[in-house]
């Protein structure tokens, strides 16, 4: 049996699970095997290194029009600009899939069909994470990696997830 809608007409899936986790592979792995699905990606959300916090707000607002079955919008971050870019509309209908860090949120726990929680072991995460982005990030993914952890103790997400992934290999 489908189960229904979640998100007004359409459906909604959360990504969820610390950085460097493998979150945006699996992300792109179901964009990429069906039709109708949106991916947007959370750090996109985040009004930079600090942004984290105010993620959930965010994600609530970008979703409230939606469950009502009116067309959304959200704005990038230009983490090079520094400084918030250009508007992407979302229709509703179909199959919306938030991936990143913070992407679930208690606040949003009724519009999500499924949450699932990506996750790997500090150290090779950090390795991905210098390895995309570089050494002179470091500082950044540290702070990132304790910030992320107090968000997740926080919401409880692991505990909330409906399905549980580990790429530690």
């Amino acid at each position: 049996m489908t189960e229904p809608p979640t998100l007004g007409p359409g459906r909604l899936v959360c990504i969820d699970g610390p950085a460097g986790s493998g979150k945006t592979t699996l992300a792109d792995a179901l964009e990429a095997a069906a039709d109708d699905v949106v991916v947007i990606h959370c750090d996109e959300l985040l009004q930079g290194w600090a942004g984290l916090p105010g993620l959930a707000a965010t994600v609530e607002a970008l979703l409230a029009p939606l469950a009502a079955g009116r067309t959304s919008h959200w704005t990038r971050w230009d983490w090079l600009a520094d400084g918030w870019a250009e508007d992407h509309p979302v229709e509703p209908g179909g199959l919306l899939v938030l991936e990143g860090v913070g992407s679930w949120s208690p606040a949003i726990a009724d519009l999500v069909g499924m949450l699932v929680w990506v996750e790997a072991g500090p150290d090779l995460r950090l390795d991905r994470g210098i390895a995309r982005d570089g050494e002179a990030m470091r500082e950044h993914w540290l702070r990132w990696q304790v910030d992320e952890q107090e968000l997740h103790a926080t919401f409880r997400t692991r505990e909330h997830a409906d399905l549980v992934v580990s790429t530690d290999g």
